[in-house]
């Protein structure tokens, strides 16, 4: 197996191609969906190479009570306020939103009266 699954490997394609034939004869032979047993062909040949990255072990049979109830750390709050000492900037320091404009105090809003004409 190549390091980078990027890189082209001949033999990863033959093993992708082979097991893309594998997957369009179990399903019938169907015409026109060569690019999904590709695809799919790809996905489990890369599947094949993690080994079993990502995988966890199995607590029962490593002998761990999957039921027990396990300890939780327990939150202090009043200790922890979010505030960080490195930190120059605090919550409080200003205000989190931009105060509105301020507009002109004692302006009344004019009323026109219509023209009368005779």
């Amino acid at each position: 197996m190549a390091d980078n699954p990027l890189k082209f490997d001949a033999a990863r394609e033959e093993r992708i191609r082979q097991r893309a034939y594998h997957l369009w004869e179990t399903e019938g032979q169907p015409e026109g969906r060569a690019v999904e047993f590709w695809e799919r062909a790809a996905e489990l040949v890369g599947m094949e190479d993690s080994g079993l990255t990502g995988q966890i072990e199995n607590p029962i049979a490593a002998g761990i009570d999957p039921t027990a109830p396990t300890n939780v750390e327990e939150a202090e709050i009043q200790q922890n306020l979010g505030e960080f000492p490195d930190r120059f900037a605090d919550q409080g320091e200003w205000a989190s939103t931009p105060k509105a404009k301020k507009g002109r105090k004692g302006r009344k809003a004019e009323t026109v009266e219509p023209s009368k004409t005779a």
